[in-house]
């Protein structure tokens, strides 16, 4: 038994939206509104289980563990309403969803078929964020109290109700959370975000800190393409050399790639301890890109200070 935050989330009035639109046009909204929930909710870490009609299931906390998987669940139905809002504008159309989100432990595993795409959760907690979403109205998210209790510290506005719901005899504890628009950033963009500017600002400052690479490396540049200018930036580089910022700009660095690495590293470690079979653990293309992305600008940055102690041990 795994303890899991499960999503479900199911556009409003869906049968009078088919009926006043067509099959046709109908399909074209539904599947640009799934399209979008589904970008929302990957971002945030979950696993699509299924989708139903209009209606789009995800799992959190599997296949990778995330401690705060509560938080992401109910951030990601926040993001999917005030996003639809926006589909409803381009389409002309009052588009609106209701979410139900519940926490709770269940069974997972592949049922049915040994194909990964048959990797599914089953347990109470399944049925009732199910059961939830249909109580939840038009733009409102419906949480558990066992939800709220991990993740709603930063909904102090959230209305505490109980609920009788169909195949639950004593009734429910929840949550309704009317939000006009989306939480803070979740951390899998500050991941990225952070992972980026990290990269990115360790190259700029082992640049600042390697004046006698840099002085090296412009020297026979500056005289094979005859571009004066840059011997102006070699004596500036040069009087940069012999500033007390040097050594600390060489530790940032080397610290900055470290906390990359250490980012690709403890990714691999929480894909070995996921709680799936191997199949279900090889990364997205997106998250391959970051990966050498990060890789690639750990890489320069360290043989930039590395060339950078040679180059200083040759020109002094």
């Amino acid at each position: 038994m795994v303890e899991i935050s499960v999503l479900f989330a199911d556009l409003s009035s869906f049968t009078e939206l088919t009926h006043n639109l067509g099959a046709e046009r109908t399909h074209e909204v539904v599947d640009t509104y799934l399209r979008m929930a589904t970008d929302i909710l990957v971002k945030h870490g979950a696993f699509i289980d299924k989708y139903v009609g209009d209606a789009v299931m995800a799992l959190f906390n599997i296949p990778l563990r995330r401690d705060d998987h509560a938080r992401r669940a109910i951030l990601a139905a926040i993001e999917i309403s005030a996003a639809l809002k926006k589909l409803g504008d381009r389409f002309n159309l009052p588009l609106q969803v209701s979410t139900g989100v519940a926490t709770g432990y269940a069974r997972v595993g592949r049922l049915g078929s040994d194909d990964a795409k048959d990797y599914t959760a089953i347990g109470d907690v399944v049925n009732l964020s199910a059961r939830l979403q249909s109580k939840a109205g038009a733009g409102e998210v419906l949480i558990t109290d066992e939800c709220y209790r991990l993740a709603g510290e930063g909904f102090p506005d959230a209305r505490l109700e109980e609920a009788r719901l169909k195949g639950f005899r004593d009734p429910i504890r929840a949550y309704r959370l009317q939000m006009a628009g989306v939480g803070p950033l979740s951390d899998d963009e500050a991941d990225s975000s952070a992972s980026r500017t990290i990269s990115i600002g360790a190259i700029i400052f082992g640049i600042l800190g390697a004046p006698c690479a840099v002085v090296t490396l412009i020297g026979p540049l500056a005289v094979a393409v005859g571009a004066t200018s840059l011997f102006g930036l070699s004596a500036i580089l040069t009087v940069l050399d012999q500033s007390v910022l040097r050594i600390p700009l060489l530790i940032l660095v080397t610290l900055g790639a470290a906390a990359n690495l250490y980012t690709v590293w403890h990714a691999r470690k929480l894909r070995a301890h996921s709680q799936v079979p191997e199949q279900l653990r090889t990364m997205t293309a997106l998250e391959r890109q970051r990966t050498r992305f990060v890789l690639g600008a750990s890489g320069i940055t360290i043989g930039l200070v590395v060339f950078e102690l040679v180059a200083h041990s040759m020109l002094h």
